[in-house]
C-alpha cells in the first residue's frame, strides 16, 4: 500500500496521508474516468471565468481570485470531502486572477498567452504520455529530489516577496524593468522551475492513479482535480514569466 505516494510530492495538496483516515465505500469509489471528467468541468469553469476577465481587461480580478482562491485550496487540503463545492470555486477564482494576469502580460508582448497556453497543453499531453508508457518512472529518488527542488524554489520565492514587502527591494529575476529579467541567468532560472512545475504533473498523475487502486472515495476524484489545477496553474504562470523573458531580448 501506498508505493505511489511513501514520500511527499512538491505539491501542497498530495502527501503520504493524504488517503489515511477517509471514509471507504464498497460501491462509491473514486475511478480515473470520474476524475477525467471532473477535471474537464474545472478546466473549462477555469477558461470561462479567465476569458472573461481576459476580455474586459478587468485585472481588479487578480488579487480577489488569488485571494479566494487560497481560502478555497486551505479549505479543501483540511475538509477533503468538501472538494465537490470547493474546487470548482477553486476553479471560478483562479480563473478570474489568471485572465487578469494574462491580459497584462499580453499587453506587454505581443501573442504570449496563445505561447504559454500551447506550451501547457503540450507539456501536460506529453508527461501523461511519458507516465502512461512507463517513460517516467516514479520512483522514490524521484519524489525526494522533486520534493527538495519545489521547496528550494517555494523558499526562494518567499524570499523574495518578503524583500519586496519589507524591504522594497525587486529580485531581478521579477523585475521586467531590471536589466537583468532578461538576462541567460534569469532565464535559466525560469527554465529550471518550468521542468520543475511540469515534472510535478507526473506525481499528480501517479497520486490519481493511487487512489483509483486504493478505492478512495468517489469525492476524492475532486481532490485529484484539485491538485492537477494547482500545478496547472503554476506550470502556466511560469511559462508565461520564461517567454516574457525571452521576448524582452528581442
Amino acid at each position: 500500500m501506498n508505493r505511489h505516494l511513501s514520500l511527499r510530492s512538491g505539491n501542497p495538496a498530495l502527501k503520504k496521508t493524504t488517503f489515511q483516515n477517509l471514509a471507504y465505500s464498497e460501491t462509491d469509489r473514486m475511478t480515473l474516468e470520474g476524475t477525467v471528467n471532473k477535471t474537464i468541468i474545472s478546466l473549462l469553469i477555469l477558461l470561462f471565468t479567465a476569458s472573461y476577465t481576459y476580455s474586459n481587461g478587468n485585472i481588479g480580478y487578480v488579487l480577489i481570485g488569488f485571494i479566494a482562491g487560497l481560502i478555497l485550496a486551505i479549505i479543501t487540503i483540511f475538509k477533503k470531502e468538501w472538494s465537490p463545492y470547493t474546487v470548482p470555486l477553486y476553479a471560478a477564482f483562479e480563473g478570474l486572477a489568471l485572465g487578469g494576469i494574462s491580459f497584462i502580460y499580453a499587453s506587454m508582448y505581443t501573442g504570449i498567452v496563445q505561447q504559454a497556453i500551447f506550451l501547457t497543453v503540450g507539456i501536460f499531453s506529453a508527461l501523461l504520455f511519458a507516465y502512461k508508457t512507463k517513460i517516467i518512472k516514479v520512483t522514490e529518488n524521484f519524489k525526494l529530489g522533486l520534493f527538495a527542488a519545489t521547496a528550494g524554489i517555494a523558499i526562494f520565492y518567499l524570499i523574495s516577496m518578503l524583500l519586496r514587502w519589507i524591504g522594497g527591494v525587486d529580485l531581478a529575476f521579477f523585475n521586467p524593468n531590471n536589466e537583468a529579467y532578461g538576462s541567460w541567468m534569469s532565464i535559466g532560472f525560469s527554465l529550471f522551475v518550468v521542468v520543475i512545475a511540469s515534472l510535478n504533473l507526473v506525481l499528480d498523475f501517479d497520486f490519481i492513479e493511487e487512489g483509483v487502486e486504493q478505492g478512495a472515495p468517489k469525492y476524492m476524484e475532486w481532490y485529484g482535480t484539485f491538485g492537477l489545477l494547482i500545478t496547472l496553474v503554476w506550470l502556466y504562470l511560469e511559462i508565461l514569466r520564461l517567454l516574457a523573458k525571452l521576448q524582452s531580448r528581442d
